[in-house]
C-alpha cells in the first residue's frame, strides 16, 4: 500500500498465525500465513485491495504524536511520566512503541487486559483500578512472586478493599509487597475517596498492611470532568485536583509513605494532562514526587472530541501555545459509498459495529474515487 492509505506492520516483532477470516483482510487467494506478511503484501486500499470497511493507522502520525506528547510533559519537570492507557489500542506493538519512545510503563483497566500484556512480557503495569475478585488479585499476586522484574501498581478506596489484599498477599506469599496507591475522588464521580479523613483512613489501613501491601501514593481520574460544560469543567478539575494535592500532603504528613523512596502521583487522562503536569510546581513533601500521567488517546488522537479538547488545552495552556505540541489523527476507517438515494443523504458501508460511538458519530475526512483521494475542506461537526 501506498500514500496516504500506507499500511504497515509498525515493526512487529512477534508473528501471528492468520485464518483468513480477519476483518479487513482479502478473501479468497490471500493465503499468507501470519502478520508479518502483511509488511510484504504492498497493498493498495485505494486499488481495492481490502475488503471495506476496514481501519488503518498511519505510521507518520504516530510518531508525531508520540514523541510531541513526551517532549511536552518533560518540559514541566523532570519527575513527570507517562504511563499510556493501554486499553486505547490494546496492541502490543503500539505499546512497544510508546516504550521505546521513553513512556515508563502501561496502564490497564481490566484484568483481561493485565493478563494479555503479560502474555507478552510487559514488565511496569499500572493497574488504574482496583483488585477485586479471587482469581484476578491470584494472578497478579502469583506473578509478583514468578518474576521479579514485574512492577505492578493497583488502587484502594476503602479498608475493606486494603484487608481483601492483605489476606491475599499473606495467604499467597510472594515474598514481596504489592504496591499500591489511595484512589481520590470527587462527588458524583467513579471510585475513590471523597474526603481527606476517608483518604487517611485509607492509608493508615495499607500502611499497617506492611509488608504485604506497600502505600507508594495517591491517585484520581478527572477525565469523567470532561463531559461537564466548559465553564464547569474549568473550574471542577482544578479543585479536584487541589483535593488530591490536600489528600496527598495529609498523608505525607503523618508518615505513611515511609516504605517508598519517592512518593507517587497519578492522574491525568487525555483531556486535563498539562494541569495535572503543572502540579510539581506547587507541592512540597518529604520525599521526591513522581507525578504518572496515564494518558493513552494521544497517540491515535481523533479528528471529532479530542481535537476539540485540545483546543481547549492550548487555550488555557501557555506552554502548549509556546511549544510544539500538536497531534495528527492517525486513526482512518475506510469504507464504501453504498447509495445516495437523496441530494443530501448518502449511505455508507460502516455502522456501530466498526466505530465507537459513545463521543458521537465519526467525522468524514476525504473521499475516494478510481483510486484518487481529496481531503474535504471542510469536514463539518458531528
Amino acid at each position: 500500500m501506498s500514500g496516504e492509505a500506507e499500511v504497515t506492520a509498525f515493526g512487529l516483532q512477534q508473528t501471528g498465525r492468520l485464518t483468513g477470516l480477519e476483518k479487513g483482510l482479502p478473501g479468497p487467494g490471500y493465503d499468507g500465513p501470519d502478520l508479518s506478511s502483511v509488511a510484504r503484501a504492498n497493498w493498495n486500499l485505494l486499488r481495492g485491495d481490502l475488503p471495506l470497511p476496514v481501519c488503518t493507522l498511519g505510521q507518520k502520525a504516530l510518531e508525531h504524536n508520540s514523541k510531541r506528547m513526551l517532549r511536552f510533559l518533560q518540559a514541566f519537570a523532570p519527575n513527570i511520566v507517562l504511563c499510556p492507557h493501554g486499553k486505547t489500542t490494546m496492541s502490543p506493538q503500539l505499546f512497544q512503541r510508546q516504550l521505546a519512545d521513553g513512556c515508563w510503563g502501561i496502564s490497564l483497566a481490566t484484568f483481561h487486559q493485565v493478563r494479555a500484556a503479560r502474555r507478552r512480557g510487559f514488565e511496569r503495569i499500572f493497574y488504574a483500578n482496583e483488585l477485586v475478585g479471587p482469581q484476578e488479585i491470584a494472578f497478579v499476586l502469583q506473578e509478583l512472586g514468578r518474576d521479579p522484574a514485574f512492577d505492578f501498581y493497583c488502587l484502594v478506596d476503602s479498608i475493606d478493599g486494603v484487608e481483601r489484599l492483605r489476606r491475599s498477599a499473606e495467604e499467597i506469599s510472594p515474598r514481596r509487597p504489592l504496591q499500591v496507591l489511595v484512589e481520590g475522588g470527587f462527588p458524583g464521580g467513579r471510585c475513590g475517596v471523597r474526603t481527606v479523613e476517608a483518604a487517611l483512613d485509607v492509608a493508615r489501613a495499607a500502611h499497617a498492611s506492611s509488608p504485604h501491601l506497600w502505600l507508594v501514593g495517591l491517585e484520581g481520574y478527572e477525565g469523567v470532568l470532561q463531559t461537564k460544560p466548559k465553564d464547569e469543567r474549568q473550574t471542577a478539575v482544578p479543585s479536584f485536583l487541589d483535593a488530591l494535592v490536600e489528600m496527598i500532603q495529609a498523608c505525607d504528613s503523618e508518615g505513611l509513605f515511609n516504605a517508598c523512596d519517592q512518593i507517587m502521583l497519578s492522574a491525568g487522562g487525555s483531556s486535563f494532562y498539562d494541569l495535572v503536569a503543572d502540579v510539581p510546581r506547587h507541592l512540597e513533601l518529604s520525599k521526591r514526587l513522581q507525578v504518572v500521567v496515564r494518558s493513552g488517546c494521544y497517540l491515535t488522537h481523533d479528528s471529532g472530541l479530542y481535537a476539540r479538547l485540545f483546543e481547549d488545552l492550548k487555550q488555557r495552556s501557555d506552554m502548549a501555545r509556546m511549544s510544539d505540541l500538536s497531534f495528527e489523527p492517525a486513526l482512518e476507517i475506510w469504507c464504501h459509498v453504498l447509495s445516495t438515494p437523496e441530494l443530501d443523504r448518502i449511505v455508507l458501508g460502516a455502522g456501530q459495529r466498526d466505530f465507537g460511538h459513545d463521543a458521537g458519530p465519526p467525522v468524514i475526512l476525504k473521499t475516494a474515487q478510481e483510486g484518487v483521494c481529496s481531503r474535504l475542506l471542510d469536514a463539518g461537526a458531528y
